[in-house]
């Protein structure tokens, strides 16, 4: 009998922690959903970037996006975000979407420019920049030491330009 009564109060002492660490980690992680108004920006590309991303000025989050759709005339991505009602953004804002490491997720980030004009509700921010993938970047690169590579074998047997 002392066994279970044990074995009880360890199982419930484990699930206290458990609900702590899980209060901790949603409270840190900044998992909120920014209410504000709403604009879109279209993109040639936005492999990676899902909706509920974060939307940051600075590393800071100021929104969210809430939908990915595809513009069925020019065939361009358009993302759709709220950002917080406080933070106006200039009308040649540029969104760029960004990757938080190597191998992490994506997010929106916006660099405001320095217009008076300011982007209204339901507006559209102009200037976008998609970010290459990762096997596009390898591609470069080993494309870039494979050129690199013939230009010295064509230039092994000359004698150099003066």
């Amino acid at each position: 009998m002392r066994r279970n009564v044990i074995e009880t109060v360890l199982g419930g002492v484990v699930l206290v922690v458990a609900a702590f660490f899980l209060v901790f980690a949603y409270t840190s992680a900044d998992l909120r959903r920014i209410d504000g108004y709403e604009v879109s920006a279209a993109f040639s590309s936005i492999t990676g970037l899902q909706s509920g991303a974060d939307v940051r000025i600075s590393g800071v989050k100021v929104g969210t996006v809430t939908g990915l759709t595809l513009d069925p005339n020019t065939y361009q991505a358009v993302v759709r975000m709220t950002v917080d009602r406080d933070i106006k953004l200039p009308a040649d804002t540029a969104a760029v979407i960004a990757s938080e490491s190597l191998l992490g997720g994506k997010f929106l980030s916006l660099e405001p420019g320095g217009e008076d004009q300011m982007i209204a509700a339901g507006g559209r921010i102009q200037y976008t920049q998609s970010t290459p993938g990762l096997e596009q970047l390898l591609g470069q690169v080993i494309f870039s030491l494979q050129s690199g590579n013939n230009t010295n074998r064509d230039n092994a047997g000359s004698p150099p330009r003066m």
